[in-house]
Formats: C-alpha cells, structure tokens, sequence
C-alpha cells in the first residue's frame, strides 16, 4: 500500500509522465516505440504514406506549389512533385484544400509558464505535461530551450519523448541560465561569480547532455567569454539575452546568437557603463530616440551580419505589452488554468487602460530591426517566448511569431522559412529538418487553407507529422484544457 502510494505521489508530481525507465511496448508504423499514452494521440501510422492534392511550401522561400504528392516512406520523405508513383499498400490522405509546411524550427521556447506572483516577483511555473504537447499541436516538431530553470526536469523530459513515453518535440536543451547577480524578483536562477564559475558550469551540464547555453542580463565580458570559449570547447553553442554586455561586445567576444532583437541591446544608451546593465527605462529611451536608417544601427546590423551572429526574434511576448493586443484566442485560453486566466486578464486589463504607447512604438521598431537585419542578409530565427506576464502559451504563439513577422513586412513564404530552415540552418540540421525534400525526416504540419495568401490559416492546423507518424492536434489540446499554470 505505502509503495502505491508512493507511486500515484510521483506520477502527479510529474504531471501524468511516468517515472520508470521500463521499455515501451507498442510498435509504431513507421518502427517506433511508443507508449499507449502517445499512441492515443497518432492517426497516421503506416509504413508508406501519400500525402496527394496538397499544396507543398516547402520551407526554403519557393513559390508554393499545389497539387503535389508528398511520399513518406518510413519516416522519411522519398518523393516530392506533381506525378509520384505510390506504391501499393500505402495509405493515401486527400488533402485537398490543404497546404504542408515543414515542422517549425523554434528556437526561443521554454518549458516553463511565467505568472505574476505579485508586483515585485515572477512565478516560473514549469509545465512538463501541457507544454510539450502544445508546442507538438502548434505544428513545432523541433524546439530548443531558451534557458532553464528546472533544467534536470527539461533533460529528463527530453529523454521520455525521445523514448517514445510522451508526445512532444524533439528538443534541444538549454542549460541554466548563465548570469550574475543582481536579478531580484527571479529566484530560480543561480548567480555566478567570476570566469571560473562560468566555465565550471558549463562545463558540468554540456557534460549531462544539454545541447546549448544561454547568457543572461547581468555578466561581465570575461564571464561571458569564458562561457562562450567553454561552450565552443563543448562543439556547442551560445546565445544571450544581454543588458550588461552590448551586442558589438558580445559578437566581438564570439557569442553564436542574441535573443530578442533591438528591444534588449544596450549598445545605444548613452554613458553606459562597462559590464553594467542600465535601467530598463534608460534602455526604453535609448531606443525610442533612435533612428533605425541612422548610420549607428547599420553600422550595429553589418558588424552582427559579419560575425555570423543569428537574432532570435520573439515577437509574441513583446506584443502583450502593447495595449488591446495581441487578438485573444480561444485555444490558448481554454489551456489556461483559472488562476493564470485571472492573472492574465487583470495584467492585460491594466495595460489597455493605460494611455502610454511606448510598447506598441517598440514592438514596431524591433519589427522594422528584425527586416532590416534579414534584408542585410543576417541569420533570422524565431520563438514565442513563453514569459511576460503569461499571455503566451506554447504551441499558439509559435503560431502568431509568424504571423507577426508577416506583419512586419516579411511575405508569407519568407516567414516561414524564418520558422522551418533558418532554424534547421541554425542548428546545422538542414540535411535532416526543416523543409521538404526528398531525403528529410518526415516532420511536417497539414493546414486547412492556404498561408501564402492568408498567414492566419497557419492556425488551422490539422495534422503534425513527426518522424512520419502523424498526430491529432485536436486530442493534444483538449488533453491539456486548464493545466496551463497548473503543469
């Protein structure tokens, strides 16, 4: 009695995802392993399967191509055009009136839900059972953390979806966040101190199998070096959210990639002192007097387009700061537990009572950076950020990131090669995901509609492929109604 209870203890402190490290029994189409959990949410599962009379946007900018087949052969796409060959056996879907994109690529997202605790601190509440088969339900096949603060949760949920125990992503694991102190309000995050302590980390969770490291808002430049020369060491790579290290220094020093955009570089505030991060209000006022055509920012653009450095834009998040927006969905909510429903609606009544536009002109300028950036030919990326005050779920978000780069002024074709190869490229995967081509994993999303015309059918999503087995979005979200918040 006392050992089951112990067990029923463990299982709801994992939110349903069983601890127990026995093999997974049921056998999948495609020759994978899954639970009967995962296998409640697959409704393809063949060897062979035709995708026919779908429009093909294929992830790398090409014009969309309709009427075509898409052949998927034990995970891996084998064929792409208007007249395949389907061999006999295969089970066919109609997908007429139905267009296929590649899997999206994120690579800002986090397993955890951020809800105010009060005005002075944050509540970084991790959700191992929601988020991992809403982000699958939104049509992100790949994800990479973008820093952890329960980070032995986010390995081992990693390994139980790669086992086949639970539906999710494939996920590349960021490690903790790699920052100093002077953070209050946040009490999940270790603070180092000096070099030493930066290398000792990474080198301690590259060497428990996390995949990336992320800088964070208050290091010094030799901290941030070390971190970047012990995680290159590592074969891996680094991205930041800075504040007290300025983009240029942070290229200079060999960072891999810079999260957010425009709206948290400190280059541009006046007097600012070294390895310190200003105020939040002198950053804001940095860059609402900033011209974004003045020589500075081009100069800013070309010195990251040369150092290779990526961007990582985050668009959703920045939204919910700006008044009457972004438009609610009804998906996102029902996912919401009551209380994060509450804490939602108060914090977005208070900013659309609010008579200040600030947010809203920042959120248009980190647009027009991120266009400016990609049309110089930098390395584009994207996420959705589950943070803020908890307007952004996964899955949905993933979602509007691209249809807020559509409003930015990239076409629906560029938005999603933003979302699918650019971060496949990122990741040094473009000959395994991230468009669709012969040769590929299987990962793709089946939309009702057609998102080269109208990007807000990229909503409509009803079918996600991974690995060639396909998945009910509409089981995974119902299946997490009101956890969100809670796990």
């Amino acid at each position: 009695m006392i050992r089951t209870r112990l067990a029923t203890f463990a299982w709801s402190l994992a939110g349903g995802v069983a601890l127990t490290s026995a093999p997974v029994g049921l056998v999948t189409g495609q020759g994978l392993r899954v639970s009967a959990e995962t296998r409640s949410f697959i409704t393809v599962d063949t060897p062979v399967v035709a995708l026919v009379h779908v429009r093909v946007i294929d992830g790398k900018g090409s014009p969309a191509q309709d009427d075509q087949t898409v052949l998927i052969e034990h995970g891996i796409i084998t064929a792409v055009g208007g007249s395949v060959a389907i061999p006999s056996g295969a089970q066919s879907l109609d997908l007429t009136g139905r267009s296929v994109f590649p899997g999206l690529v994120m690579l800002h997202e986090h397993l955890f839900y951020t809800m105010l605790g009060s005005a002075t601190w944050f509540v970084l509440n991790q959700e191992p059972f929601s988020f991992p088969r809403l982000y699958l339900a939104g049509g992100a096949t790949t994800i990479r953390t973008g820093g952890s603060v329960e980070p032995y949760t986010d390995l081992n949920l990693k390994a139980a979806i790669d086992s086949g125990r639970i539906p999710g992503p494939d996920i590349d694991i960021t490690g903790p966040y790699l920052n100093g102190p002077g953070l209050p309000g946040i009490y999940q995050m270790h603070a180092l101190r000096g070099a030493a302590a930066a290398r000792k980390m990474v080198d301690y969770w590259a060497e428990l199998g996390v995949t990336s490291f992320k800088a964070y808002t208050n290091l010094t430049r030799t901290e941030l070096k070390a971190a970047i020369d012990a995680t290159h060491a590592h074969g891996l790579k680094i991205t930041g959210h800075l504040c007290s290290v300025t983009f240029r220094e942070a290229a200079r020093l060999g960072i891999d990639d810079l999260e957010h955009g425009l709206l948290v570089s400190t280059d541009f505030v006046p007097g600012k002192a070294p390895d310190q991060c200003p105020a939040g209000a002198q950053v804001d006022s940095s860059l609402l007097a900033l011209d974004l055509a003045s020589a500075p920012v081009n100069e800013l653009i070309q010195e990251l387009v040369s150092h290779k450095v990526a961007i990582t834009s985050t668009l959703p998040v920045f939204e919910t700061f700006a008044p009457h927006r972004p438009r609610l969905v009804e998906g996102a909510l029902d996912a919401m537990s009551t209380d994060a429903q509450i804490r939602y609606f108060d914090s977005r009544s208070l900013i659309a009572e609010s008579a200040d536009s600030t947010n809203l002109v920042l959120l248009r300028k980190e647009m027009a950076f991120e266009r400016a950036f990609a049309q110089a030919g930098g390395l584009l990326l994207a996420g959705s950020d589950p943070t803020g005050y908890g307007g952004v779920v996964a899955g949905f978000a993933d979602q509007r990131e691209i249809e807020l780069l559509v409003e930015a002024g990239f076409t629906p074709l560029e938005a999603i090669q933003v979302a699918t190869s650019n971060g496949a490229r990122y990741l040094k995967r473009e000959t395994r995901i991230g468009s669709i081509a012969a040769g590929l994993l299987a990962d793709l999303v089946v939309v009702r509609g057609d998102p080269t015309t109208n990007i807000r059918d990229i909503e409509n999503v009803e079918l996600v492929f991974k690995r060639g087995v396909g998945y009910d979005p509409a089981r995974l979200i119902e299946s997490v109604r009101g956890h969100v918040g809670v796990n």
